[in-house]
């Protein structure tokens, strides 16, 4: 007893301490952020030069977290929206001569990436430099310092080009040695997503579909960099193809990717006298800065509004620990769309998709207020690095679907999963028993395999749930269900490929579906509003923090392994029939 009640107080004791930690971190933070507020305005001196580290995780937007720089953290995180906002400023302002490309270890999708090089090449017009540097070129770095006037490179560094691949893993051998059977309900030929459960490796239709899609993607990437490189095809393919990575770095020079090979003190000395800066070392403004420029105010007969949809559908927002992603999308997107029809100052929407699918229940929901904005006020889709699956079934009934060349897109197809434990039971001598009042009382117990009349309900479920959605996305593109069945069947498009078949309008990124949006909307002058579902900082911050600390430690304890076992938590927690990408898309 005395044990019990030592334990039960250390216990108290532990809770009261992580409480009192919280609040005094809160305090804090509250205290960090109105010591800031009035400091939110960078005016930029003269000569400076925007200098871009290209280091951490790329994504739409980024929740900021105070505690990073309260606890002596640096964030990691960098917004494709803010950087996109920061080189247009850098471009207006007369005193940033230039932008200084420090390429690091930047993990984007190649979209995004397109994105960026477009915002690059559109400040290269006001006669301003771009200049890039590494110790170590990535390739998706690479991809967008091409487009700088000089590239250099460590004289020991190493640039890396090596094309692309995609891996799968199949857990139908894990499976069936623990005695689980994988019971699958899909429509769509190349609905892949089922395949890790009941494969032990890809159909001839699936790949298919990642062979074309992939050399696509790569296909583009290869194109911009010998565009901006004025190098031909063949060479760009001869350097992945014979492992020239590994060669000296004279043979980039050789070949042309690189201009000269420079230590980093040299490159930036190089940039100051670029500059006209006087001095010993080169002054710059950083991302933190730059995004902190104020826009000029113009004449406005409206607003645009920019709706982010970021991250996996689902009907509800997951549990922090230990599997969660940073983003999701819920029914909150729909209740957004709502207060935007609802709004007269807001004359269009763009919706931002960046998704890879998921709950078709949540995706219809959305789609249903789509196409009640569109009978109010334009709206105008703008795809990101993926929006595929429950990503396309929401962007399908806009005005306007705009998506990047290498958007991974389509997907048309839905599926179910479900799991018949019988094997496991038996392995360890349990057993089932069952009273029943009608045929269906015990649906769905996993137990047991399916009877053929479950099989029939579900499999009819699931086609009925196809039929749903390919209707959807033929009253959106102005085709029969016939023509978007060709081209679903759940196979993956790329942008590019996309226009061809119909499933998008043109290629491009968020600015041309602003512009487009005003243009629907015959709107001239308009202030441009960004809107996010995620909760601010201090909302989320006494429901997430504890169980961010436990997630940093089980992703620490299995590193490698994590995304794997998060995938299949994901599968666990997935409720409802899925519209889904059959993979997980690694950045460049």
């Amino acid at each position: 007893m005395k044990q019990f009640f030592k334990m039960m107080f250390a216990s108290a004791l532990g809770v009261c301490v992580a409480v009192m930690i919280l609040v005094f971190v809160t305090i804090s933070a509250v205290i960090s952020m109105a010591a800031t507020m009035g400091e939110t305005t960078y005016i930029p001196k003269e000569n400076t030069v925007y200098k871009i580290t290209l280091d951490g995780v790329l994504s739409d937007q980024v929740l900021e977290n105070p505690l990073d720089e309260l606890m002596g953290e640096k964030s990691n995180l960098l917004s494709l929206k803010s950087l996109l906002y920061s080189i247009e400023q850098a471009k207006l302002n007369d005193k940033v001569t230039g932008i200084y490309l420090d390429a690091k270890m930047l993990s984007a999708g190649s979209a995004s990436l397109e994105a960026l090089r477009r915002a690059l090449i559109d400040f290269k017009t006001s006669g301003k430099f771009v200049i890039a540097y590494a110790d170590n070129f990535t390739q998706g770095c690479y991809y967008l310092c091409s487009v700088a006037d000089k590239v250099y490179l460590n004289p020991q560094g190493l640039l890396d080009i090596h094309g692309l691949a995609s891996q799968t893993m199949f857990y139908t051998g894990l499976l069936d040695k623990l005695g689980v059977e994988m019971q699958i309900f899909k429509v769509g030929t190349y609905k892949g997503a089922v395949e890790p459960f009941i494969l032990d490796k890809l159909s001839d239709a699936n790949r298919a579909q990642i062979d074309s899609y992939i050399g696509s993607v790569w296909g583009n990437i290869v194109n911009g960099i010998s565009t901006s490189r004025s190098l031909k095809a063949e060479v760009v393919n001869q350097y992945a193809n014979e492992g020239y990575l590994f060669s000296e770095p004279t043979k980039a020079v050789e070949l042309g990717f690189i201009d000269a090979l420079k230590y980093r003190s040299d490159v930036e000395e190089l940039i100051k006298n670029m500059a006209c800066q006087s001095g010993t070392l080169l002054k710059t403004a950083p991302y933190d800065k730059m995004i902190a420029v104020t826009a000029q105010e113009k004449p406005q007969d409206g607003k645009i509004a920019v709706l982010y949809a970021e991250g996996p559908i689902e009907q509800n927002e997951p549990a922090s620990f230990p599997f969660s992603a940073s983003n999701v999308i819920t029914e909150k997107v729909a209740n957004e769309l709502i207060k935007l029809k609802n709004d007269a100052s807001v004359k269009a929407v763009v919706l931002r998709v960046n998704s890879p699918g998921g709950s078709a229940y949540t995706s219809e929901q959305i789609w249903k207020q789509v196409v009640e904005l569109k009978k109010v006020k334009p709206i105008v889709i703008s795809m990101g690095d993926v929006a595929a699956s429950g990503g396309y079934y929401i962007a399908c009934a806009a005005n306007k679907i705009i998506a990047e060349p290498n958007t991974l897109t389509g997907s048309i197809g839905i599926f179910g999963m479900f799991p018949n434990v019988a094997g496991t039971l038996n392995k360890v001598d349990l057993t089932m028993d069952v009273v029943k009042t009608n045929t269906y009382a015990d649906f769905g117990d996993i137990s047991r395999p399916m009877s053929d009349g479950e099989r029939a309900l579900l499999q009819g479920h699931v086609e009925r749930g196809y039929q749903t959605f390919i209707k959807r996305c033929a009253d959106g593109r102005g085709k029969t269900t016939a023509e978007i069945d060709a081209i679903g069947q759940g196979r993956v498009w790329t942008g590019s490929q996309a226009v061809e078949i119909g499933l998008v309008d043109e290629l491009g990124g968020i600015e041309l579906a602003i512009t487009s949006a005003a243009e629907l909307a015959e709107v001239e002058a308009y202030s441009v509003t960004h809107v996010s579902t995620q909760k601010d900082f201090l909302t989320t911050l006494m429901e997430k923090e504890l169980e961010n600390i436990k997630l940093q430690f089980v992703q620490s304890f299995l590193g490698s392994s994590f995304q794997e076992f998060a995938m299949l938590n994901q599968i666990k927690h997935s409720t409802g029939i899925q519209a889904r990408i059959p993979f997980d898309i690694k950045p460049l």
